[in-house]
């Protein structure tokens, strides 16, 4: 594989950011209850466009913020919300992003986890910019027993929202399943965004073996565990759900500068290029692969030229050997042979285009030269095979 040097990372960023953001408002992710949302509603920390500041928005009640800011406390006590995760999950880390927020942030956060068998039926509706809780809606809320949660996060001091220091991060040892969190800001003020990195954790005992499911969707416990290129949309953006938005919500590489001065192709008109780019992923489930949708919705002049599809079957310590070798060793077999592909197009391949009909845990996505694609799916049947590793197991760090 012809290798290029990698994009240098920021020194703080830390490993568990290439995970899912399990809490985001785009997987059902959701506020279901907030002690205060005097000048902004909590339901922006779930948002996933990055947060803007308007220096001339204002509302009839304050200064219009693109976050969850809470008036100025003058009573006992701290503000606090509850959120329900979109994708429930073992998580590994928060972002807690402060931007904009530079004289108004909340000086220290805390953060604890739940796991609920059913969702509370608590709804927060419309806008709420000015609001505050209820003494009905904190009765009903206490029956939660929030308070005494597990703590993901201690009691911790925040950055205020400058560009150079306004994200937070916060890793987590914490084995369980969560469904919930409760967000806790000492004793008021606000934050933009919270990005919640997990791997979802699905109950596939009630899956059927003769049903095809999405085995690499991020519903479904599919994660991203190594790439060589991510300069304009990180690899996990392919296993979201529902069709790209936009080419922010897919993967693009930037262009190689291995690239041939004259292109030429092949028989079937495909480029012939020295590089290629690739992307990572466990699957939610060991599973046999009976199709494949690679989408290259709203690439047009920007799409690969062709695609090709590899797979193989890893232990959780042959998948720690392959990420400690950043992915040059591993067992990979050609799932889908090399394809042309098409912009602005939804590619599908059938079973009788696939060459293995074996279960297998991991797949690569390969691209060459460079590009983007916006959602990938294999679509597949879980199969139980002893000691093959799921979901459940720990990820390790990133590449």
């Amino acid at each position: 594989m012809a290798e290029r040097r990698a994009a240098v990372m920021a020194a703080a960023e830390p490993d568990f950011l290439q995970f899912n953001d399990v809490a985001c408002e785009t997987v059902g992710g959701r506020v279901i209850f907030a002690t205060d949302e005097w000048f902004a509603p909590a339901a922006n920390l779930l948002k996933r466009e990055p947060p803007q500041f308007v220096a001339s928005a204002f509302t009839e009640f304050g200064k219009w913020m693109d976050g969850w800011e809470t008036r100025r406390k003058r009573s006992p006590g701290h503000d606090w919300c509850i959120i329900q995760l979109g994708v429930p999950g073992r998580i590994y880390g928060f972002d807690v992003d402060t931007s904009f927020f530079t004289g108004n942030h909340s000086p220290c956060v805390s953060i604890q986890a739940g796991c609920l068998d059913k969702p509370p039926i608590f709804n927060l509706e419309g806008d709420r910019t000015g609001m505050a809780a209820f003494d009905s809606q904190l009765d009903a809320v206490a029956k939660l027993g929030s308070a005494a949660w597990p703590e993901l996060v201690g009691v911790s001091e925040l950055k205020p929202g400058y560009s150079d220091c306004c994200h937070n991060y916060f890793k987590v040892d914490f084995k369980h399943r969560v469904t919930h969190l409760r967000l806790n800001m000492y004793p008021d003020g606000g934050i933009a965004r919270l990005r919640v990195y997990g791997v979802g954790q699905r109950d596939w005992s009630s899956v059927s073996t003769h049903q095809d499911v999405d085995l690499v969707a991020l519903t479904n416990g599919g994660v991203c565990l190594g790439y060589s290129d991510a300069h304009f949309g990180h690899p996990r953006n392919m296993i979201g759900p529902g069709r790209a938005a936009n080419m922010a919500d897919g993967w693009e590489t930037a262009r190689r500068l291995d690239r041939p001065k004259d292109l030429k192709v092949d028989q079937r008109g495909i480029l012939q290029v020295p590089g290629w780019e690739w992307a990572v992923f466990r699957l939610g489930h060991v599973g046999v692969i009976s199709s494949i949708e690679i989408d290259t919705n709203h690439f047009k002049g920007n799409f690969p030229d062709s695609c090709r599809v590899e797979a193989c079957t890893l232990i959780p310590e042959e998948e720690a050997q392959c990420i400690r070798a950043r992915w040059r060793s591993g067992k990979w077999q050609v799932l889908l042979p090399p394809q042309k592909l098409r912009p602005h197009h939804r590619h599908l391949y059938s079973e009788a285009e696939l060459t293995l009909t074996r279960p297998v845990s991991h797949i690569r996505l390969i691209i060459a030269p460079d590009g983007g694609v916006s959602r990938l799916r294999l679509w597949g049947r879980p199969t139980p095979i002893a000691a093959a590793p799921t979901n459940r197991q720990t990820p390790v760090s990133k590449l």
